[in-house]
């Protein structure tokens, strides 16, 4: 990164920085490894908002800060004390956060590395090109949990590794290796952790120096290529995450 950077500091839960054309986004919660709660979510939205609209943005560049993981998934010390369903789901609409993900135009790496976990994974496969450091463990705990995906899984997951390893992801709870990650298709490129930071330059040099209105067409192409677009199956996988949020609050 060069010297010409501007720095952000209006964000607790997120780092923001400009380097020309580059936005820098890092989850920053490393004392519970950047678990996503709803002040993170809220950020994160104002984000990419912002990398939309701003015209000196051309390649945004997503990762985790500290050396544990990328995202440990949902901060599961909020759940229970979020407010009703029926607001829950008001708000997410207000500030959707993966239909944001699906809507920028402009190219997004993510930059894994250590625990990618839950929403961890779900936020990386609606990125485009997904870098993961040798170090990198995955893993979709929700159904252990007695939930369902929330955030893309049931719908991205079995788009990119097919649906029989997606459902042994989704129900047996058990961790991939960053080379598993990269032979069913979680992640586009596999590096030493030490050689990280030199690969992503490298991807965000070269996407910086295409054409942006290329870049845009070719993403609004292949986001419309599944019979079943992947907003109306994030729409479909909200419907029932809620029913089966307000499921478990009326046996509780």
């Amino acid at each position: 990164m060069s010297d010409n950077t501007n720095i952000d500091t209006g964000y607790e839960t997120i780092k923001f920085t400009k380097d020309g054309g580059r936005a820098n986004v890092t989850l920053n919660r490393p004392e519970v490894i950047n678990a996503y709660n709803i002040q993170m979510r809220d950020e994160l939205f104002q984000i990419l908002e912002a990398c939309q609209l701003d015209p000196e943005v051309r390649v945004i560049v997503l990762r985790g800060e500290g050396p544990r993981g990328f995202c440990a998934g949902a901060d599961l010390s909020e759940f229970g004390s979020a407010p009703s369903v029926a607001i829950a789901r008001e708000v997410r609409w207000q500030r959707d956060v993966w239909a944001a993900f699906l809507e920028l135009d402009k190219p997004i790496i993510c930059v894994m590395h250590g625990h990618t976990i839950g929403s961890g994974i779900e936020m990386a496969l609606l990125c485009d090109i997904r870098i993961a450091a040798e170090s990198t463990i995955f893993r979709m705990p929700e159904a252990y949990l007695g939930l369902l995906p929330a955030a893309g899984g049931s719908q991205t997951l079995p788009r990119y590794v097919g649906e029989s390893p997606a459902l042994d992801m989704l129900l047996s709870n058990r961790a991939w290796t960053a080379e598993q990650g990269l032979q069913a298709g979680i992640v586009s490129d596999l590096v030493p952790d030490s050689e990280i930071n030199a690969r992503v330059d490298y991807y965000a040099d070269y996407l910086q120096s295409m054409d942006p209105g290329f870049i845009r067409l070719l993403k609004r192409s292949i986001h419309g290529n599944f019979n079943l677009s992947l907003d109306q199956g994030l729409s479909l996988e909200i419907h029932c995450a809620s029913q089966r949020m307000a499921d478990m609050v009326r046996v509780g």
